[in-house]
């Protein structure tokens, strides 16, 4: 038989019917109630006239303080190839009443149109990392067809974008969920309607806005609300506060599946043993079967995070074997566990890129991971956390411990709330409890350059860099990888 009999023969599927370009004007105008000025077909869906790209649709937006119609020419220099405005513009658009509310109903039509199997993703540590380990594991599986949020679009505004984003015919849509305050997680939920919703672990970020722990598991919980039916809660089943989050599960209805150390979880760690990389050898239990894996990223915080990956990747249908591989190719992301051979005296040492988020949780996990890092000196340049309010001396004072625990030899804190921590040194120090250790502060990223150059980095040097977005020491990373800012 030829080759064209038989691919005449090939079977046909619906999705053959689904478009290939991620929107045109007729789609957007019918999923936003709009009017189009012009035919035309987009590839991308974008926000922020600085980052469109040719054959972006841009998104005229308005705030408080910024209104996105003031932009549009500049999306156009871009390479745009439409806009959606409230208002008539000289440039081919789709007219809405309201360009806030059409990137919602973008976001609802792009989801209901696929038959794609969305995981929604929150927790207070972890987040952006484990989204990309699910959205790697599922995108190799489906050989390229599945979709995620990008960056930490995570918000009110980065989660329908993301949404909007995902084309027809995605099997696959993995979206991060954050908040900084109460009732922010369900109407993000309600926008995703995930069929799985992953809890990745409860700590105290954002404790300044939402008062407990108790508020914060509470909050994280509510992502169950927005579940489709027939949805997955999945749960961190080491958290003290695993069974508050259950039963605020099971008051919904939805199946529930745990992952842990806990002899009682769904998924649960039977093994790990370190690895030569840095990473580690896992073995879990999964009830009916057993795997063993690697994971590429150090720290016993992936070990974790792995375990919940692989609890998502089987909830949504995925391969468990994909997930394993992809788990031990995982490079470490920007700001969040990148690391860098930079140079040194006598040769390069190793910089550990933490710069993005930091809570009293991820503070001491990657201190933790920094004293099992083999090097000649551990040096940590620590960055204020933010949002603890009224905890903030506290859970600063408490960092302490760690530093001692990972035998730091030199520490750099930056930012006004590190001074409870440096009189917490120093009353260390006096009594000779951190004997060996030397520490400095300073108030800004180019101080904490200028006294890391100071110290001087040697051949073998491990240094880790953490902090809150806000404090802004990725500059430090930049300055010492040659990123070039």
């Amino acid at each position: 038989m030829s080759a064209h009999a038989l691919l005449r023969q090939w079977p046909a599927s619906p999705r053959d019917t689904l478009p290939h370009a991620l929107w045109d004007a007729a789609s957007i105008a019918a999923a936003t109630g709009g009017t189009a000025s012009h035919a035309f077909q987009a590839s991308g869906v974008e926000m922020d006239s600085r980052d469109v790209r040719p054959g972006d649709v841009f998104v005229a937006l308005k705030g408080e303080a910024m209104d996105g119609h003031r932009f549009i020419a500049k999306a156009f220099e871009n390479g745009a190839v439409a806009a959606i405005v409230d208002r008539p513009v000289d440039y081919p658009h789709v007219l809405v009443e309201d360009t806030t509310q059409a990137l919602h109903d973008l976001a609802h039509a792009a989801r209901d149109r696929s038959d794609a199997v969305r995981i929604g993703i929150t927790g207070s540590v972890g987040k952006t990392g484990v989204k990309e380990a699910i959205f790697v594991s599922l995108d190799r599986a489906s050989r390229g067809a599945a979709h995620r949020s990008i960056r930490s679009y995570n918000n009110h505004v980065g989660v329908p974008l993301s949404l909007a984003r995902m084309p027809a015919r995605s099997r696959f849509g993995v979206f991060e969920m954050g908040m900084n305050h109460a009732g922010e997680i369900a109407p993000l939920a309600e926008h995703v309607r995930p069929h799985v919703a992953l809890i990745t672990t409860i700590a105290p970020a954002h404790i300044e806005n939402l008062g407990s722990m108790e508020a914060i598991a509470d909050e994280k919980a509510s992502i169950f609300d927005g579940l489709a039916d027939g949805g997955t809660a999945i749960i961190p089943a080491d958290s003290e506060y695993a069974p508050r989050m259950k039963a605020y599960a099971e008051k919904l209805g939805v199946k529930v599946v745990t992952f842990g150390k806990a002899a009682d979880a769904d998924v649960r760690l039977l093994d790990a043993i370190p690895s030569a990389n840095g990473g580690s050898l896992v073995t879990a239990d999964l009830g009916d079967t057993r795997l063993c894996y690697s994971v590429a990223e150090p720290g016993e915080h992936w070990i974790a995070n792995s375990l919940g990956v692989m609890a998502a990747v089987r909830a949504a249908g995925g391969d468990l074997a994909a997930a394993g591989l992809a788990l031990a190719e995982m490079g470490g992301l920007k700001g969040r566990g990148a690391r860098h051979r930079v140079p040194a005296a006598g040769g390069h040492a190793l910089l550990i890129d933490e710069s993005y988020n930091a809570n009293p949780a991820s503070m001491r996990a990657t201190m933790r991971q920094l004293g099992q890092t083999p090097a000649s000196r551990r040096v940590a340049v620590l960055g204020s956390m933010k949002e603890l309010g009224d905890f903030a001396d506290k859970f600063h004072a408490q960092l302490a411990e760690p530093i001692h625990d990972a035998k730091i030899d030199h520490v750099i804190l930056v930012g006004d709330e590190m001074r409870a921590l440096m009189s917490e040194l120093g009353k260390a120090s006096a009594s000779g409890i951190h004997k060996g250790l030397s520490y400095a502060h300073c108030m800004n990223p180019a101080e904490a350059i200028a006294l890391l150059e100071e110290y001087g980095l040697a051949q073998g040097d491990a240094v880790l860099v953490k902090g809150s977005n806000s404090v802004g020491l990725g500059t430090v990373v930049s300055h010492f990888a040659g990123l070039g800012g």
